[in-house]
């Protein structure tokens, strides 16, 4: 063996027996001046208390922290001069270690370089009055005495700490502040640099409550944090700065910042989060659980970035928020719907207006270039804002641009289905929130529908080729540069909707559009759908704000009104013919009332009031019309004969006027229902004739024998019926004709029950027409014999015979 070797074993030997020496002679030391070291370590701790430390026992451990020489104190208990009032003990540690420096032991100097506290209950308790049990600590003049780079600085400097199983606890009464940390572990070691220390702090705890005010709950409450710190102190700024970039919150790692300011009236903190994968659920899991229950309502599925600043006093009132968040290609979760492709920039504050506090009448969340899909509707919002969560308002401007044929994925089967076209939205909107859902919004802006192909599958309507333009002005709705077609009718349209907002969502059924409707032909077979029923949407509409946009959508068309004001060129339907047409109709849930509608047909001119009951299968309409020098076998053929089988287009020649105040039933295919018309009609026949009308050519086959009655002229005629069902009365009524005369009275039945009496005088009327003198042709117009006849129904057959009961 070498001999330096053997000279640096023998160095090295000496040197572990001088340690060994030492140490023990330190126990020894200790050991017999137990009672003199206990009430050195004592005294020394009192130095800065104003209260009370008791310590159970002390023994010496030189090992553990050697060079420096470790004091075990069992049971120490520390309590300010308050604590028979507050019952708050500041600390309790079963286990409480103490490092000193030896050499300043043997000199009769405790110099304390570490602290470890175990099994242990820190309770920092402020009363409502501001009194804290801190009050225990003096406050002493700094040592200004630093030590060289092999000594502790001075007495009060700390190189270590540490605590395990730790209950520490910050509880403000008069803040209503409660911090409370369940310490796993912390370990850190201490520098003194010259403008105060710096601390490497190794931290695992539990988060049992993190309440910045205690009457609205606790932040990261029951979490696990566990991290490595970065800490440090500038005596002259009064600052502590902490540090993180693994700062472990309940499995999230986020980068920290933290700034405390000391030593200025009341202590303030700030801290700066970090975290750019963060779901939506585990970030909420960390707030307090008022603000938990609202986010818990929302939801994106992909984690986000966020950065948070919150900053405040510890000295009382609620903290600063300030939260940014960046969301890209995301699917977000509101209450109602899903938007996906999901795409945004948002800010959260509790100060929005600087120097208003802060508080949620002054929080803001400002949402930037918000980008989404709601149900194949794509959309942005250039700049959104939800201000005062107190009494939330919504704002923002909203854009959209899709093809029509998305709308079906909104729409489901319930209201339209659509075909073709193109979609285009351009709005601002101003809402309250109510339960986290807009409530009746101010919309300002466009809605532009082009070269649209739809069902409305409410009336069975099909419109093909159609644009529709709504303009939100204030609250009232203008819609303009309408045009609709339905196979051959073409339509345009321009219509204005007061107070629209306000009542879409209140009273839905106190909307009435004001319509001008103009087209140059209309076939009303096409329009069919309106003498439906409206279908249900799905769900029983509701009449006041329904939670479902579809739903209140449904709600709104199914019971609003129209007002409509059409001037129509060509109105087909059927054998129909009617050109300048002119109408006020209403049209509402329950159908629809004519008002004023004029109108050219068959050579002449007609118009009509009414109301059409919307039913089932069966629609009920009261109809008043004037007919004006209508060619009556047009008139006759246009509308199907009016139900009767007897007299018919082919029996009619001549200008008819008449009035009519009639009721009766349409089905929903636009057919009379037979026998369903009762009520008054008066007509007037000018230049009339009938051809081969059955019933009088009965009777003249019977009683003239020998005269023409195939065609069978009338000057004037002037009728009264009155219309039950199946059955025509015939009120007292004269007919003059080219072939007879007669007085008809009686009832005429379409199916069966006729009875008419029938006075035909057996002179021929052939030459009257030539008799200027209207009483001597009064006087000859029965003149002669005169047959009475009466035409009545027997066991299903029609008989004719003389009329034994006539006048």
């Amino acid at each position: 063996m070498p001999k330096w070797l053997k000279i640096s074993l023998k160095v090295l030997g000496a040197l572990i027996l001088l340690f060994i020496l030492l140490a023990v002679g330190v126990s020894v030391y200790v050991a017999n001046n137990k009672e003199k070291v206990l009430a050195q370590v004592i005294k020394k701790l009192n130095e800065n208390l104003d209260g009370t430390l008791t310590v159970g026992d002390i023994k010496p451990s030189f090992f553990s922290n050697f060079p420096d020489i470790s004091l075990a104190l069992k049971n120490v208990v520390i309590r300010d001069r308050q604590f028979s009032k507050h019952h708050h003990t500041l600390l309790d540690s079963k286990d409480f270690n103490v490092s000193v420096n030896a050499g300043a032991l043997f000199r009769g100097v405790i110099s304390i370089n570490y602290i470890g506290i175990n099994n242990a209950s820190i309770d920092l308790y402020t009363d409502s009055t501001g009194y804290s049990n801190t009050a225990v600590f003096k406050k002493g003049k700094k040592d200004s005495v630093k030590a060289d780079a092999n000594e502790s600085n001075s007495s009060t400097q700390l190189k270590r700490l540490s605590l395990s199983n730790v209950n520490f606890t910050i509880n403000n009464q008069q803040n209503h502040k409660l911090f409370n940390f369940a310490v796993n572990d912390l370990n850190g070691k201490m520098t003194y640099p010259d403008t105060g220390w710096h601390a490497n702090v190794h931290l695992n705890v539990l988060a049992k409550n993190l309440a910045f005010n205690t009457k609205r709950g606790s932040f990261i409450k029951n979490k696990q944090i566990n991290t490595n710190l970065d800490a440090g102190f500038n005596e002259q700024t009064g600052r502590i700065s902490v540090r993180s970039n693994d700062f472990d919150i309940g499995g999230d790692v986020f980068g920290l910042n933290a700034l405390f300011i000391t030593g200025k009236g009341d202590d303030n903190f700030a801290f700066h989060l970090t975290n750019d994968k963060l779901l939506w659920r585990r970030a909420s899991a960390l707030l307090a659980p008022n603000i938990q229950l609202t986010l818990n309502k929302f939801n994106l599925d992909k984690p986000i970035g966020v950065k948070a600043i919150i900053s405040g006093s510890f000295g009382g009132g609620d903290p600063y928020f300030y939260v940014t968040s960046v969301v890209n290609d995301n699917r977000l979760t509101i209450p109602g719907a899903i938007i996906d492709d999901c795409n945004f920039n948002a800010v959260f504050t509790n100060e929005n207006i600087k120097g208003k506090g802060f508080s949620d009448a002054n929080s803001i969340i400002r949402l930037n270039k918000f980008k989404g899909s709601y149900s194949h509707l794509p959309f942005t919002i250039d700049t959104g804002s939800i201000t005062n969560l107190e009494v939330p308002i919504a704002t923002g401007n909203f854009r959209s641009k899709f093809p029509v044929t998305n709308f079906n994925y909104l729409l489901g089967s319930n209201v339209a289905k659509f075909t073709r076209g193109n979609a285009e939205m351009n709005l601002k909107y101003k809402a309250d929130i109510v339960n986290l859902k807009l409530n009746k919004p101010i919309v300002s802006g466009t809605i532009d529908l082009t070269n649209v192909g739809i069902n409305y599958i409410p009336r069975n309507l099909k419109l093909t080729n159609s644009s529709i333009s709504l303009n939100f002005t204030g609250n009232d709705l203008l819609l303009k540069n309408i045009r609709l077609q339905s196979g051959q009718s073409i339509v345009r349209m321009e219509g204005q909707v007061k107070n629209f907002m306000n009542l879409y969502y209140s009273a839905p059924e106190k909307i009435l559009i004001s319509w001008q409707v103009t087209s140059p032909q209309i076939y009303l077979a096409e329009f069919l759908g309106f003498l439906n029923t409206a279908k249900p949407s799905g769900k029983p509409a509701k009449r006041a704000n329904s939670d479902n946009v579809i739903e209140q959508l449904a709600t709104v068309l199914n019971n609003a009104k129209a007002d409509m004001h059409m001037r129509i060129n060509e109105l087909h339907y059927r054998k129909f013919l009617a050109t300048n047409v002119n109408a006020d109709l209403l049209l509402s849930e329950d159908g629809i009332r004519i008002n004023q509608v004029s109108l050219k047909t068959a050579g002449g001119s007609l118009k009509l009031n009414g109301n059409l009951v919307q039913k089932n299968k069966v629609n009920d309409f009261i109809v008043a019309t004037t007919i004006s020098n209508v060619n009556v076998s047009q008139f006759f053929y246009a509308f199907d004969n009016f139900g009767l089988t007897d007299l018919t287009s082919q029996n009619l020649k001549g200008l008819l006027s008449a009035k009519t105040s009639t009721t009766g039933s349409i089905t929903n295919t636009g057919d009379i229902v037979k026998h369903s018309i009762r009520g008054k009609v008066l007509i007037n026949l000018k230049d009339g004739a009938l051809l081969n009308f059955k019933p009088i050519k009965s009777v003249g086959k019977f009683a003239f024998p020998f005269r023409d009655l195939d065609n069978i002229t009338l000057s004037a005629l002037n009728g009264d019926f009155d219309i039950m069902g199946d059955r025509i009365t015939i009120n007292p009524m004269e007919i003059s004709s080219s072939v007879l005369n007669m007085d008809v009275a009686g009832v005429y039945g379409l199916t069966n029950g006729t009875d008419i009496a029938l006075d035909v005088p057996l002179r021929n009327p052939k030459n009257d027409a030539q008799i200027i003198d209207k009483e001597d042709l009064k006087k000859k117009r029965f003149k002669g014999i005169v047959l009475h006849i009466r035409a009545h129904e027997e066991e299903g057959k029609l008989k004719i015979g003389w009329n034994k009961n006539h006048k």
